[in-house]
């Protein structure tokens, strides 16, 4: 392994709308390279702080520079969508490739990729190139640069207060042609920091230093540079996407990547678990990444789109949030081999896409049926990454019964008239009677999606709700949470399960009731279901 960095500047043309220039690149173009974990594992972008050109700096860690001859690297070139070969069209670009040749860090140092984006931005990189005296050894002159840089100058950076990191590059890198040589090294600051103090001016005045840039050193470049974004492998940039025209949406070739852009503009993309699945989600609301997020979790058999009446009232309700919703592990066929899914395989799924789009911390989780029971184990398992929780319309333990009657449904699902006649009887024992009656429009969109679901999805996502029990688990929930449930759920059984073991869940949530609603309250009620939550949100 030959570990290295792809230095990339940029600087958009003139006409070239900014928003367009940072919606493709943090959409499009850095989290496609992010997919690639195993080359890729971070990605930076930096903006300059000294009134030099290019202004832009993109930096991504290479685990192997070898991968970037490979066609998984190339093709990625060679294959632009027609947006991204627009945009790029209008954007003066160098791509370098540097080897890695050593890094000191400070004590307690922290990689950028897991800090918050708050504890991230800011931060000061120093970059330096220096190329070689005319005439002298190459060989001799790497050799000494690097020793004195190694051996004395980033040993005198690391007393300079607010260093974080210094390591030193050679470039071109071994995978390019032969050319002339430069050793660079990069440089990390604090936000707040020591540069042009007395630790390090020091470090700029010593005989070595001197003795190393008279013999070998020609040309020497500067360059600072502040970071304001991180990658991650799944998009999520919302803020540029807003103030772009309606026109300038993008749609990936493969359609399963979608930006909607203009006012109430929103994210449509996937993220691919550890197991190979693709899990897609939607992200809206708030533009901020800085906003308080809340997530929803679906019921089995339903996607992303069960939400739409609670979401339309919470962007009215609530601007103030970025709202993220997801298809749950079973909507869509599964990996192969197929492994049932768990609760604590879901949790992890939402852990895992949460990272993805790096949000440390939700300010809530809202869940229902499966998601409800999702929500508490999240919760459970994860009460770090979630402010409070509400959890709807479920049960903390599953029976026998309960694991006999999936079965019952797998078959006919299987069975000769399919998932259609499956999604018929579903609805109608999910809903009140009242839905079915006076709502006939809203049992027929969920008929629809119940019967859009994959079969095999189904059959090993529902076995998610087969043998599982929180009730020992559930008494240690350190998460404030509020629990709901459609009064007629199960003709009023739910809200008596629900009403029975409340009070040993950790901090005793509050159980509140939606009138006239049944299993989905807040597609049956929406209205209701927010006057339920609206206090608590």
């Amino acid at each position: 392994m030959a570990p290295g960095l792809l230095h990339v500047t940029m600087e958009p043309r003139p006409g070239l709308l900014p928003a367009q220039f940072h919606e493709w690149y943090n959409n499009e173009h850095g989290p496609t390279r992010l997919r690639l974990p195993h080359m890729f594992p971070n990605g930076f972008r930096y903006r300059a702080t000294d009134g030099e050109k290019p202004t832009f700096l993109a930096v991504y860690d290479v685990t192997d520079m070898a991968h970037l001859q490979t066609p998984i690297y190339t093709d990625l070139r060679a294959n632009r969508t027609p947006r991204e070969g627009e945009t790029i069209g209008q954007v003066d670009v160098n791509r370098r490739f540097f080897d890695f040749v050593n890094e000191q860090r400070s004590e307690g140092f922290v990689e950028i990729e897991k800090l918050t984006d708050e504890e991230a931005e800011g931060q000061v990189l120093v970059a330096v190139e220096v190329d070689f005296k005319t005439g002298v050894d190459a060989a001799e002159a790497e050799r000494e640069i690097i020793a004195w840089y190694v051996q004395e100058h980033v040993p005198m950076l690391a007393k300079v207060p607010g260093w974080l990191r210094s390591r030193v590059f050679k470039t071109p890198s071994t995978v390019e042609p032969v050319g002339q040589v430069r050793i660079v090294t990069m440089h990390e600051f604090s936000k707040t920091n020591g540069l042009g103090g007395k630790e390090h001016k020091a470090s700029m005045d010593t005989a070595w230093r001197t003795r190393v840039f008279d013999k070998y050193i020609g040309e020497k470049y500067r360059r600072m540079y502040e970071l304001f974004y991180v990658f991650g492998p799944a998009p999520r940039e919302l803020e540029a996407l807003r103030t772009l025209p309606v026109e300038k949406g993008f749609v990936s070739v493969d359609g399963k990547i979608k930006t909607t852009a203009g006012e109430g503009g929103f994210v449509d993309a996937y993220w691919t678990t550890p197991d190979g699945l693709e899990i897609p989600y939607r992200l809206e609301g708030s533009p901020s990444h800085h906003a308080p997020t809340v997530a929803l979790s679906n019921s089995l058999l339903t996607d992303l789109h069960m939400w739409d009446p609670l979401v339309e009232i919470l962007k009215k309700e609530r601007p103030d949030l970025r709202i993220l919703r997801y298809d749950t592990r079973g909507r869509h066929d599964i990996p192969s081999p197929p492994v049932p899914a768990t609760l604590d395989i879901v949790a992890d799924d939402l852990a895992g896409l949460l990272g993805a789009l790096r949000i440390e911390k939700l300010h809530a989780l809202v869940g229902v049926s499966m998601g409800g029971a999702t929500t508490l184990k999240f919760a459970l398992k994860y009460p770090g990454k979630l402010d409070r929780y509400v959890a709807c319309d479920f049960n903390v333990a599953s029976s026998d019964a309960n694991t006999a009657a999936w079965k019952e449904r797998i078959a006919v699902a299987e069975g000769p008239e399919g998932i259609a006649k499956l999604a018929g009887i579903t609805v109608e024992r999910w809903f009140h009677p009242k839905t079915m009656t006076e709502k006939k429009d809203v049992a027929e969109w969920m008929v629809k999606m119940v019967g859009e679901n994959n079969v095999r999805g189904f059959r090993y996502g529902c076995q998610a709700l087969w043998g599982y029990d929180m009730k020992e688990e559930m008494k240690g929930c350190k998460v404030k949470g509020l629990l709901v449930v459609g009064d007629g759920d199960g003709r009023g059984a739910l809200v008596k399960a629900m009403e029975g073991f409340k009070g040993g869940i950790g901090g005793s949530p509050e159980l509140r009731l939606v009138k006239d609603a049944g299993h989905l309250p807040m597609c049956e009620a929406p209205e209701g279901f927010w006057d339920a939550v609206r206090d608590f949100l």
